[in-house]
């Protein structure tokens, strides 16, 4: 005969208090699992019942090429692997709720990344938004004028449309420390252009680069350190980018610069007259070199009031980070090459002019000093 296994009064409560303990903790991960867990404010990472999505309009820039023939699910992973969207399953909500999602074209779009999946889906359903029809490039050095005609040309929007633009300064996003100046804060570089595109909305795109490039470098920080001002570093960049194309000269440039502010010297510079005459030349005439505009650097201490180009990110991280050296002079002695010479004292620099010199001698017409 088996004994009595019948729980005594005590061990049943054990056991049921035992079964509580297991329900509550259940409860408790199903709890936690529930929560709902954002990185950055921008990014629904899980939650109980819920699609992982992204929220708000995007971060970064990023040009998507939608494939001809492309099924909605095809584009859903597209955008997925761009990161433009979370997943899949964010997508194919948007999908379901936009009766217009099988109109989607095939092409090259501008999107931005982690991107709310509807609002990825409405820029690709309205084209004229985000559809790229042209490409265009913008060469560093430029100054402002003929960056104008350059855009004129490569955008096909009309040369007084941008005039106009340029006229309301305060609608291009510039710096607080452009103080409404757009000369140097377009920056060169090759660009999308979507079908609605306007001259203002294409100058705050480029703007926008600036700030990203210069973001990027730690300008602000750069120019703190070195005791200048953002504008300060940039006009010396602007400098940088039409004294030399060789990117081994550009730091060891910016610190003849620094070098000859710091003891009072005249920059000397031929670029800054050229600016100011409006000339196309490499090198300056006395007369030229007579200007009284506050861009001639012979007459003049200091920085021009101003950038003398667009300058492209090699001369802005140039200008932010000079390399150490004690040279006051330097002269690019062959304008083929690009060769460009530096010293410490003026009978060093009068051998290098005389280099320069004598190239010039044997290049007829390549030089107007």
């Amino acid at each position: 005969m088996l004994p009595d296994t019948k729980p005594s009064a005590a061990q049943e409560v054990i056991h049921q208090g035992k079964g509580c303990l297991a329900v509550l903790l259940a409860l408790a991960v199903l709890v936690v699992g529930g929560f709902l867990v954002y990185d950055q404010g921008k990014q629904l990472i899980s939650g109980f019942g819920e699609t992982p999505d992204y929220t708000g309009s995007g971060v970064a820039p990023i040009t998507v090429t939608i494939p001809t023939g492309a099924t909605l699910d095809e584009i859903g992973d597209v955008l997925k692997q761009a990161d433009v969207v979370k997943s899949a399953q964010a997508w194919d909500n948007a999908v379901a709720s936009e009766e217009r999602a099988t109109s989607i074209q095939p092409g090259r779009y501008l999107m931005r990344t982690q991107m709310a999946a509807i609002n990825a889906l409405r820029l690709l359903i309205n084209p004229g938004e985000s559809r790229v029809r042209a490409q265009f490039t913008i060469p560093e050095g430029l100054r402002l004028s003929r960056q104008v005609d350059a855009l004129a040309k490569g955008t096909k929007i009309k040369k007084s449309a941008y005039q106009a633009a340029l006229k309301n300064p305060k609608k291009l996003g510039l710096p607080s420390y452009a103080k409404n100046r757009p000369e140097g804060f377009l920056f060169p570089d090759t660009y999308e252009l979507t079908a609605d595109a306007t001259a203002t909305s294409t100058l705050k795109q480029m703007v926008s680069q600036y700030k990203a490039v210069t973001a990027d470098i730690g300008l602000n920080a750069a120019a703190k350190k070195l005791d200048r001002s953002p504008y300060e570093v940039l006009i010396v960049a602007s400098i940088i980018e039409r004294e030399v194309n060789q990117d081994q000269y550009r730091a060891k440039v910016a610190r003849v610069l620094y070098n000859r502010l710091d003891e009072g010297m005249p920059l000397g510079l031929d670029s800054t007259v050229i600016y100011a005459e409006n000339l196309n030349t490499n090198t300056t005439t006395p007369k030229d070199r007579a200007s009284k505009s506050k861009y001639n650097t012979y007459l003049r201490k200091g920085l021009p009031p101003g950038p003398i180009a667009a300058p492209g990110k090699a001369a802005l991280e140039a200008a932010a980070n000079p390399e150490p050296g004690k040279w006051l002079y330097f002269t690019t002695v062959d304008f083929d090459s690009g060769e460009t010479k530096f010293a410490e004292t003026d009978a060093e620099f009068q051998q290098i002019v005389a280099q320069f010199q004598a190239w010039c001698q044997s290049h007829p017409g390549r030089c107007d000093s």
